[in-house]
């Protein structure tokens, strides 16, 4: 009974259709039993019998409906069920027999029988209906055979039976359909989930790459010839250590960010263009002087953008201090109507862009880094390099000015 109710909640259509079974066979056994009572004109055992018939079909047929449910739409009957429909077919055959004007309480036991069974079963039930039906109707018919009494029934009974048979597929083939839609959407959740997850761990290796793996490359690098340096010059080496310090300062400052929002710790403070300064300056020492050039007027870019720029820059130069034994680099923002432009060049000694990096040197991961950070910026990244010619890195992003209501940008 409980799953009964609650598929009916679920669906109103079926508490609708259970409402109007349940009335009309209620209509029809009071109808008949008025009937009965109002032309039967036989008194003892056999008015009392069908006077009790007419009692406990009513009784039966509720007492099945709550505590042997129809199954759900494409799941079979339990036994139960079946039990309970033969119990309500056997009652309403001897009611039949005893009282003729029960024939039309077919009706809502062969409606209940095509709901709720499969065609295999259905069909049989609607046949042995509509057999009693034509035998009672020949039973008590007086004078010549009306051709009704023997075409109607069967007529209605085969119309009724192919219209919900046909219903009965439909659903079950758009059940299938349903089926295959929920489960095609919770793939696409899952791939779009597993999407975001991938995308998002290659943010963050990226971000920790331009930040703190290039900070501690070099502190790396400046303790390294702190130490060498100390036993023969202690002022440089001492020059060197403050700037290891200088740079642990910073990237202590880049961590929390990176753990606050992910956004570079210099655009809290300044501008793009104040922000590509400060990484000149802080980037230049001895053996590599790098400077920074403004070419127009920038705008206010959004967020995304101005980090996506300063992050390359980052990039560029760990690259150039890392590889490219260079003296001089210089970073040059271009702002055009348009779009805006970031070329991070040096004096290196170059290298082939054709040429892969091995992975199992550790290296190789700045570049792909950077193309997808302008990439996601809308924009595209350019490598110009040839041996002992130096390399210039191009970043250009669209000039779209202002920021969105989801912080991207807005048209």
């Amino acid at each position: 009974m409980e799953q009964s109710q609650a598929r009916e909640a679920a669906d109103p259509d079926a508490r609708w259709l259970g409402a109007v079974l349940h009335t009309a066979f209620l209509a029809l056994l009071c109808s008949s039993f008025v009937r009965f009572l109002t032309h039967d004109r036989d008194g003892g055992t056999h008015r009392a019998l069908t006077v009790a018939l007419f009692v406990a079909f009513p009784l039966l047929y509720a007492t099945g409906r709550l505590l042997a449910p129809a199954p759900a739409p494409g799941n079979r009957p339990t036994a139960r069920h079946l039990a309970w429909l033969g119990a309500v077919t056997t009652a309403w055959a001897l009611l039949l027999v005893q009282a003729p004007s029960a024939t039309w309480c077919a009706m809502p036991l062969l409606f209940t029988g095509l709901h709720a069974l499969p065609p295999r079963l259905a069909v049989p039930l609607v046949a042995l209906l509509t057999a009693l039906v034509v035998g009672s109707e020949i039973r008590v018919s007086h004078g010549t055979l009306n051709p009704n009494m023997v075409v109607a029934p069967p007529a209605v009974a085969a119309v009724a039976t192919a219209v919900l048979v046909h219903l009965q597929r439909q659903s079950a083939r758009r059940r299938l359909l349903i089926d295959d839609l929920v489960r095609t959407r919770r793939d696409l959740a899952a791939t779009e989930r597993r999407a975001g997850v991938l995308a998002e761990r290659h943010r963050l290796s990226a971000e920790i790459h331009d930040t703190l793996a290039q900070g501690l490359s070099s502190q790396r690098m400046l303790l390294q010839a702190a130490e060498r340096l100390w036993p023969t010059d202690p002022a440089r080496a001492s020059a060197h250590l403050r700037e290891a310090t200088g740079l642990t300062a910073h990237n202590l400052a880049e961590a929390r960010r990176l753990v606050q929002d992910l956004g570079p710790a210099d655009l809290t403070e300044h501008s793009l263009p104040g922000a590509l300064q400060a990484l000149a300056e802080r980037e230049s020492r001895a053996g590599l002087a790098v400077e920074f050039r403004l070419d127009g007027t920038p705008g206010p870019l959004p967020e995304r953008v101005e980090a996506t720029l300063l992050r390359i820059a980052q990039g560029a130069l760990a690259n150039v201090r890392e590889h490219a034994d260079a003296t001089r680099a210089a970073l040059t923002l271009t702002c055009l109507d348009d779009r805006i432009a970031l070329d991070v060049a040096d004096n290196g000694r170059g290298f082939d862009p054709a040429t892969r990096p091995d992975p199992a040197s550790g290296r190789g991961h700045g570049l792909p880094a950077m193309r997808i950070r302008a990439r996601q910026a809308g924009g595209t990244l350019t490598v110009e390099s040839g041996p002992g010619e130096g390399t210039v890195v191009t970043a250009t992003t669209p000039a779209v000015r202002g920021t969105g209501p989801d912080g991207g940008a807005a048209p």
